[in-house]
């Protein structure tokens, strides 16, 4: 079988949902999505491969749904996914990683990328793709990948990112029809908020304070 006919299988309708089919790719994404976020809140390490797992199932979803930002963000992930996995195991080189809060340094650094990635992604998905959402598309993005990486240094502020990110990405998904992620992502934000809970509370039983946006850099 060639790569076409796989990608063909894994988008073929499993089921349907509101009357539209959901396919192999999304069902898989949503089980390895759900499970991957509920291993993170419980900061245990094999959110990573399973992560890993869901950036391969979205990929080809979010390819065959001309959510092209999307779907070249999993590759992206699948890089993030290592490189977070390897500091979880080797704790950055420093011991076992611990909570975090987020340094007002890199508080700055990160919203510069985010303005810069959202602004360059929406205009190469406008003028380059038929995306039909190329604003939103980007803006998701680059707020995953923000997150992401937050995610990747145990970062507590991670969570708000992410929750900012499904906020958008639960209608969004829906006007896709693509009811079951959208779900998915409702689903998401309920952990989401729940990790936070338990980051904070870890947080809280090292004695870190977790008032304020930051601690020194």
């Amino acid at each position: 079988m060639n790569p076409h006919d796989i990608v063909a299988a894994v988008n073929a309708p499993l089921l349907q949902v509101a009357g539209t089919p959901v396919s192999w790719a999304e069902a898989a994404g949503f089980v390895t999505g759900a499970w991957c976020v509920w291993l993170v809140a419980r900061e245990h390490i094999a959110n990573w491969p399973m992560g890993i797992a869901n950036n391969v199932f979205f990929a080809v979803l979010f390819w065959a749904a001309g959510l092209y930002a999307d779907a070249g963000l999993q590759g992206v992930y699948l890089a993030l996914g290592a490189y977070g996995w390897w500091v979880w195991l080797r704790g950055g080189g420093r011991g076992a990683l611990e909570v975090s809060r987020t340094p007002i340094r890199e508080w700055r650094a990160l919203a510069v990328l985010g303005v810069a990635g959202t602004a360059g992604l929406t205009l190469l998905l406008g003028h380059v793709t038929d995306s039909s959402v190329p604003f939103w598309d980007a803006l998701t993005t680059s707020l995953s990948l923000l997150a992401t990486y937050g995610q990747c240094r145990k970062r507590l502020e991670s969570w708000w990112l992410w929750i900012a990110a499904d906020v958008i990405y639960v209608p969004l998904y829906a006007y896709k029809q693509l009811y079951l992620t959208a779900g998915l992502y409702a689903v998401f934000l309920a952990l989401c908020v729940a990790g936070l809970l338990s980051w904070r509370s870890s947080l809280r039983r090292r004695g870190v304070l977790i008032t304020g946006l930051s601690v020194p850099a």
